[in-house]
């Protein structure tokens, strides 16, 4: 066609692109909104762990003052309002006109905005544990009410604060002579956390004691409404806690009276900050174990629990397994712990790691792991010589902690080969469900199986997988609600036939966690509302009829992504809404347009993208299922309530919680 005889297709057309999105769309939160409008982000959610994670925040603040030698007590109140107080003896917060807010307070900074504090040089603190300066400011703008008293300088000052906003200016309330420090009282926003939420008293009790271990010395009193404890009237009213031994004190505590493989604990710390950092360590094995667990680790940095462990507790068990071979060589065993493991060595122990460093690096700003390299090796190192010289001091017990190892790495020899029999027999005397792509690995050691949704996600997840290690189970749909049906009804479900079959592991009181024919138990399902119900499902039949599964922490949820994000050669993937908030605040910073495709479910992505994103261990995320043992009631009840026969229970769950639920796509 020639030139001049084109027509111009757009020609008359109105161009609507810049009307329909233009400088007028473009939104910027400032202070405290973006904490209001996006709380996962900063504290992990809205349930009940996350608020009280607000507690966690503002206590640590008072911690690091103790830590940095400048308080001695603590105060923690919940009063029958419900209004939380954590008061310290430091030094106060500054009062004083912020240089770089001079018309405002350094109190009102701390307080409204975000990354602001003393903590990110050491001028203030050596080691603290709140790095981002988020962490009080966070508490305020997810409270209805917050309150803080300053006594500096012999002068009382207060200042109060509503959803994050100042409510008035700062107050001098005159002349103080008995009393120093920071006090602040708050009350967690129903708006954010529910129109029921409330502290437990329970569970503030327990997190307050425990910091009191954490650094010996100082003193932490505990007060509460007596209307606060009609659930839990184990809980005292008053208390004062107060631990010289620390570490040691809180592990003996824990034993109680369990038999344990050595006589003494052993338990230490480093000498006073070296330049890197101070470890404090108390460890003990028991035949018994703990509870429904066979060992357990708690660690901790700066006084920050770190339940997802960490480069800490690495060097923890670096440092006891190195010493144990050392002592077995030069007693003439080393030839018998050639096999044993760290699992092996670290079996039925109970141990307690805390750490102070200056620059802690966590995973996220709760703060669950910690990720610092040399901190490993500061432990391995503060622990290595004192372990040498506790079982060089004492020959019968290093002795009966050698021969412990050793056995429980016999006995894991020995089930490893049951297992490998019993796979090797159940394969071949079962009939697995045809729809199985099933493993080619004999033994069970680090397999999983990935149980999705359907044959489109089966077929992409049987592409993607790992075919030595990683097992795929494609069920039909949603598998029955098990919470009401009855035992009759289950037994005859197809699914679930075909679901247990494939574990090789029975119900109820008949499961084994022996037969278990897989490391991992591994849910997939799409990253929308669907996907959330077919895994809660899931869980629900776990958690009535294979707890051990559970407890034995061999259930996991995958983590597929539910946007795909590309800017020029740049791509990410984005879990939830949260994660591509966060994604387009961090990473997709330049220029450009960004491209944000939504994946309707794992059918859609090709194997390539679930294996790097959702299946590949060495670049996938897993959400292990645990069930928190300090509140077994709380778990009891809601699975009633969410997936029980009583739907009047549902319809009422679902009326107080609607507020928070935002529009998708579907």
């Amino acid at each position: 066609m020639a030139a001049s005889k084109k027509k111009d297709l757009f020609a008359g057309k109105k161009d609507t692109t810049s009307e329909s999105y233009s400088a007028k769309d473009i939104e910027v939160l400032e202070g405290l909104e973006p904490v209001r409008l996006r709380p996962g982000m900063y504290i992990g959610g809205t349930d009940d762990r996350a608020m009280h994670h607000l507690f966690a925040e503002v206590i640590d603040n008072s911690m690091d003052e103790a830590v940095a030698g400048h308080a001695s007590r603590i105060e923690v109140e919940l009063d029958a309002e419900g209004f939380l107080s954590i008061s310290d003896n430091g030094r106060g917060i500054p009062i004083g006109p912020h240089p770089k807010f001079p018309k405002k307070s350094a109190l009102e900074v701390i307080l409204t905005e975000l990354h602001s504090g003393g903590k990110f040089s050491n001028k203030a603190y050596e080691t603290s544990g709140g790095l981002h300066g988020v962490g009080v400011s966070v508490v305020n703008a997810l409270s209805d009410f917050l309150e803080v008293e300053v006594a500096r300088d012999k002068v009382l000052h207060r200042m109060q604060f509503s959803q994050g906003k100042p409510v008035g200016k700062i107050e001098n309330l005159g002349a103080i002579n008995n009393r120093r420090g920071t006090k602040v009282r708050f009350h967690p926003d129903p708006e954010i956390f529910g129109p029921k939420a409330a502290f437990r008293a329970a569970k503030l009790f327990t997190m307050t004691r425990a910091k009191a271990y954490l650094q010996p010395g100082v003193e932490i009193r505990w007060k509460c409404a007596p209307e606060k404890l009609k659930q839990t009237p184990e809980i005292p009213e008053a208390a004062t806690f107060l631990f010289p031994g620390g570490l040691a004190d809180y592990l003996a505590d824990t034993m109680g009276t369990k038999a344990t493989v050595t006589s003494e604990i052993f338990a230490g710390r480093s000498k006073k900050d070296s330049g890197h950092g101070r470890v404090e360590w108390a460890i003990t094995w028991s035949p018994e174990g703990y509870g429904e667990a066979d060992s357990f680790v708690r660690s901790y940095c700066n006084t920050v629990p770190t339940p997802g462990g960490g480069t800490h507790e690495a060097g923890l068990r670096a440092a006891i397994t190195k010493g144990l071979r050392a002592y077995a060589d030069l007693t003439g065993m080393g030839k018998k712990v050639s096999h044993v493991t760290p699992e092996d060595v670290m079996f039925g122990a109970g141990a307690l790691i805390s750490v102070f460093i200056k620059a802690p690096e966590f995973q996220g700003q709760t703060k669950d792991r910690l990720s610092n390299s040399e901190a490993s090796r500061l432990v391995e190192n503060a622990i290595r010589d004192p372990f040498d010289h506790y079982l060089a001091s004492s020959p019968k017990d290093a002795t009966q902690l050698l021969e412990w190892a050793i056995e429980r790495a016999d006995e894991r020899v020995k089930r490893r080969k049951a297992r490998d029999v019993k796979r090797k027999s159940a394969t071949k005397k079962l009939r697995l469900p045809g729809k199985l792509a099933d493993c080619s690995r004999k033994g069970s050691d680090d397999t999983e199986i990935f149980i999705v949704e359907g044959d489109s996600a089966g077929g992409s997840a049987k592409q993607a997988r790992n075919r030595e290690t990683q097992a795929i189970l494609p069920l039909k749909g949603k598998i029955l609600n098990v919470e009401s049906a009855t035992m009759a009804k289950i037994q005859a479900n197809n699914e679930i036939s075909d679901l247990m079959t494939a574990l090789g592991v029975g119900l109820g009181k008949k499961f084994d966690l022996d037969d278990l024919r897989y490391e991992r138990v591994v849910i997939m399902t799409d990253a929308d509302v669907d996907g959330a119900h077919i895994a809660a499902l899931l869980i629900t039949f776990f958690y009535r009829y294979t707890p051990g599964l559970i407890d034995a922490g061999r259930l996991y949820m995958a983590m597929p992504p539910l946007y795909k994000m590309t800017q020029g050669a740049k791509t990410e993937y984005a879990i939830d809404d949260a994660h591509r908030e966060e994604l387009m605040q961090t990473v997709f910073t330049g220029k450009g347009k960004v491209d944000i495709g939504r994946f309707k479910g794992l059918g859609e992505m090709n194997p390539a993208q679930l294996k790097d994103t959702t299946m590949n261990p060495k670049t996938r995320q897993l959400a292990r299922i645990t069930i928190d043992q300090d509140d077994l009631m709380t778990t009891e009840s809601l699975v009633e309530t969410l997936m029980g026969k009583k739907s009047e229970l549902r319809y009422e769950y679902i009326q107080e919680h609607a507020q928070f639920v935002e529009d998708v796509d579907i």
